[in-house]
Order: C-alpha cells, then structure tokens, then sequence
C-alpha cells in the first residue's frame, strides 16, 4: 500500500450522499419537505408583510420579530433547494467553493438568529422589569444599532469557523453523510489532526451558542421574578403569555443546535446527527412562525385587518 502524499490536495468537489440508502422512501420525503418548506415560507413572509404594513405593530418587539422571519427565509433558503436536489438523486455534486459558501452562510444567518434571539430577550427583560423607561431605553436608534450587530456577528464569526474547517485537507473520502455542508459532517472527513480546528469550533459555539443563550436564561430569571410581584391575575397571565412564545422558540433553537455542535469530532454518528439536523432546520422554522406570532393576539388582529382592506365587503347597497 502507498503511504497518502504528504501535500494533499483539496478535491474540488464534495459528494452530498443525502438520505441515499432510503430510495424507496425518497419522493415521499421531497413531497412531504417540499409542503413543510413552503408552509415555512409563508409563515414568515406573512410575518414580515404584516409587521411591516400594519402600523399598530411598529414597536420594537415586532421589529425585531419581522428580522428574525426574514432571516429564517434567508436561512431556508440556503438548504432546501439542495436539500430537495438529493431526494430526487443518489447523491449530489457540490464544489469546493460551493459547500464553503453554503456552510458558510448557514452558520452566518444561524449566529444571527442566536444573537436576536437574545436581543429580544433583553427588549422582553426591560419591556417588564423596566416598564416606565421601556421607551427611553429601547429606542429605534438601539434596535437597529442591535440588529446591525447580531448579523455582523453572525457573519464575521462564520467567516473565520468556515475559513478555519475548509483549510484543512480532505485527501481521502469526499463524500459528506449528510443532506448539506454542515460542520461535524465536514470536519469528520479531515484527513489531518484537526484537535486544534475542534477548539476553535468550540469556541466559536461558546461565542454563538452557550454565551447568548446563558443570557436569556438569566433574563428569564428577572423576568420571573418580576412576573411574580405583579398582584393582578390578569397582568401575571397577559406578562406570560407575552414570554412564552420566545422562551420555547429559545430552547428549541438552542437545544437542537447545541446538541449537534457541542461535541468533540470523536463522538460524532452521521445518522443521529442528519435526524436532529432535520428536526431544527425543517420541523422548528415552521412551527415558530404559529409558536410566536400567529397565535399572538395582535398579529392576528393585524392579519384579519390586512385581509378585510384588501377584500372590503359590501355592508350597505348603495343610494338609489
């Protein structure tokens, strides 16, 4: 046997193996992913329509909330037109460059949603503990300056994970057991020790993952507290209700993700890690626009007047 060379030289392409070993299986998959996208998709741009055209919902709760659909749109995006691709083949080619680029914004718009995510836990946090200086503290200025820096966050950090994995060499096989160009996925086919590459990957998780979700816990923690000294039933119940919908989309975003890439490389299986990848990059972006707004009161209220203005019914006939 001939030892591998010692210069490798990257392959200028990857193989998506997808849900390959499933052919029977695969047009029902395309189908039933195919309507779950597309529910997704209307779920959100129905949020962002809405919570920008309607002016009883300009505050910056909804703002934030109308970036975060948009970032989710950007987000599915970015994986369902492959995904799909290899339910209806074998197996897919992907540049070098191509899976660069896809990991590379996945992480970026991921980042971004973690640190909005805890953005608008601090918006929540001051909206409840501090009611009266809400308007002083959250102003339009601070909103935006706070988006501005969740996404330059996201991207710059997936920048520097994404250069970090992909300057590795990957001389021997280059086919990813996986339905897109995910990190653990990746990283498994390095053919050098990639120790190093693993703590900055871990790092970078720290930055993107464990830091801000340690921030809404403790959010919630004074938010709790602040909940609890409120005397009215009906303010502790309408406090919640307002809570409930960001803390559970929280732990199912950051529970699926931490799960996947919290881990060192030496205890990565490929199948436990597509299964939990299609639950948080399929099953949770549909259900968060109905966890979050659509079963908020005045998205409702805002979607039913949209619809009544552009359908006006005919209450009176007209003078004879």
């Amino acid at each position: 046997m001939n030892p591998l060379p010692k210069n490798h030289t990257v392959s200028s392409e990857f193989i998506i193996l997808g849900f390959g070993d499933l052919v029977e299986l695969q047009m029902l998959f395309f189908g039933l992913f195919l309507i779950m996208h597309l529910v997704t998709l209307a779920g959100h741009t129905t949020i962002v329509l809405v919570t920008l055209i309607d002016s009883c919902l300009q505050t910056p709760m909804y703002f934030f909330l109308r970036n975060l659909s948009a970032i989710e749109i950007c987000y599915i995006l970015v994986i369902a037109p492959n995904m799909l691709a290899n339910f209806l083949s074998r197996s897919q080619r992907m540049s070098f460059m191509g899976c660069a680029l896809q990991m590379h914004l996945f992480i970026a718009l991921g980042g971004a949603e973690c640190f909005l995510l805890a953005v608008m836990a601090y918006d929540l946090f001051v909206a409840i503990c501090n009611p009266l200086r809400y308007p002083l503290i959250i102003t339009r200025a601070l909103c935006l300056q706070m988006l501005v820096m969740a996404c330059f966050s996201g991207f710059a950090l997936s920048l520097t994970l994404t250069t970090l994995i992909f300057l590795l060499p990957f001389c021997q096989s280059h086919e990813i057991n996986h339905f897109f160009c995910d990190i653990p996925a990746v990283l498994f086919l390095a053919c050098s020790d990639t120790r190093a590459n693993e703590i900055a990957v871990f790092l970078v998780c720290m930055l993107i993952l464990l830091i801000p979700f340690s921030l809404i816990l403790l959010s919630y923690v004074f938010i709790i507290i602040a909940i609890l000294r409120i005397h009215s039933a009906e303010g502790r119940s309408k406090a919640f209700s307002t809570c409930a919908g960001h803390l559970l989309v929280s732990v199912l975003h950051y529970g699926c993700t931490i799960f996947i890439y919290i881990h060192p490389k030496s205890c990565y299986t490929p199948e436990q890690d597509k299964i939990v990848s299609l639950i948080y990059t399929n099953v949770t972006p549909m259900l968060y626009p109905m966890i979050y707004s659509l079963r908020n009161k005045e998205v409702k209220d805002a979607l039913r007047r949209l619809l009544q203005h552009r359908n006006p019914k005919k209450q009176q006939p007209s003078a004879r």
